[in-house]
């Protein structure tokens, strides 16, 4: 089977579309670190849902509430909002693992160990790229 190039555009129009079209900004080294600790407190926190919703619930206390609800929301800012509000997030959501994680540690606690080393290296770098 051959393929046949279609004919040249020779014509002088210059075309407008080619010189519109914004040249794509590479993403900060933070956003992959950001972006991986929204993947595990994700997936953390479905495991803490399934704990306190299961056949043998975990107690609900203010750990357990703490993990269920904040880490997804705040690491989700983190990662998506703008400028100014996306370190205020990451600070936010890193005192709400470590103190989840330091009233759950028995149980469900752990779980939230890997999106804060995550976490926390992302907001390492996303400061050095502030400064």
């Amino acid at each position: 089977m051959t393929v046949q190039n279609p004919a040249s555009d020779t014509s002088a129009v210059p075309r407008a579309a080619s010189a519109a079209s914004p040249a794509a900004v590479p993403a900060p080294p933070s956003w992959s670190w950001r972006r991986g600790a929204l993947i595990l407190a994700s997936a953390a926190q479905l495991i803490t849902i399934a704990a306190l919703l299961s056949a043998n619930p975990l107690s609900v206390t203010w750990y357990s509430l703490l993990l269920a609800i904040a880490p997804v929301v705040l690491v989700a800012a983190a990662a998506f909002a703008p400028a100014p509000v996306n370190l205020v997030a990451a600070v936010a959501a890193l005192a709400a693992m470590i103190a989840g994680i330091v009233g759950g540690f028995l149980h469900t606690g752990l779980f939230f160990a890997p999106a804060l080393i995550v976490l926390a290296i992302g907001t390492a770098k996303l400061w050095r790229e502030r400064a």
